[in-house]
């Protein structure tokens, strides 16, 4: 996200207690929340060092656990989660509505091509049994090659083949809201013909092939897999981190790459 309402009024009510240097502190933690739009992990050190707060560590757990909740090791924020939500379903509305504005508008064209063509053929030579009339079926396949697209992000079967390749890993206990938002999301950027994806894919199976070759990368070509050890413990990624957009595009790019 690169947009979120603040609340001032509730702001300055919910931190009025607050130093002014952990009022910045909390707003760091609130901004990359809506940044990356996921829930912050829960490791001390990587986020001090995200928020410039590497000797305030004690500061940084108090605001933690004063305005976030640990939920499945990591720190989720109510008011973080709506808002991305919310913002989640309005691109997914604006996009079914541009989709179907655009199905009437074709539609609309080829009727008024099929009326044109009647009214040509009329008008120059009187139709006889012999010519093939024209129907609806036009109008249907038109409205059917726009309607007809990628097949449902098949979101368990993603899962099993983190599990197959990465099983090392967190795996998720729960995939809704915003997990499922973003895999779907990943599904159909990755579908896109790309430089990442020079073929993208049309069908559920070729998709699942790609993503499957997707987790053999991050498992046997990339420092992932293993993780990363920080001063308090070692920092291993989940699916949920994998599929955030910051974040599939820095694999994409190498970066981890071994």
């Amino acid at each position: 996200m690169h947009y979120y309402q603040h609340h001032i009024g509730d702001f300055i009510k919910d931190t009025s207690f607050l130093t002014n240097e952990e009022v910045g502190i909390y707003l760091k933690l609130l901004w990359i929340y809506y940044d990356t739009e996921q829930a912050l992990p829960n490791s001390l050190f990587e986020l001090s060092m995200k928020v410039n707060a590497r000797d305030q560590q004690q500061v940084l757990n108090g605001i933690l656990d004063m305005f976030f909740t640990l939920e499945n090791n990591e720190w989720h924020h109510r008011r973080c989660d709506k808002e991305i939500d919310h913002y989640h379903l309005q691109i997914e509305t604006a996009s079914k509505a541009g989709k179907a504005s655009a199905l009437k508008r074709a539609l609309n064209k080829e009727s008024t091509g099929v009326e044109q063509a009647f009214n040509g053929r009329s008008t120059d030579v009187q139709p006889t049994m012999n010519h093939e009339p024209i129907t609806n079926n036009h109008i249907k396949e038109s409205k059917d090659s726009l309607s007809a697209g990628l097949p449902t992000c098949p979101h368990q079967d993603i899962l099993n083949l983190y599990k197959k390749h990465l099983p090392q890993l967190a795996q998720p206990r729960v995939w809704d809201g915003v997990r499922q938002t973003n895999l779907r999301q990943r599904w159909l950027q990755a579908a896109k013909p790309s430089v990442f994806s020079p073929q993208g894919y049309a069908t559920q199976s070729d998709g699942l092939a790609w993503w499957d070759s997707f987790f053999n990368y991050i498992a046997n070509d990339t420092k992932l897999a293993n993780g990363f050890e920080t001063k308090d413990r070692t920092w291993r990624p989940d699916l949920v981190w994998i599929v955030n957009a910051t974040n599939f595009a820095k694999i994409i790019d190498g970066k981890y790459q071994k």
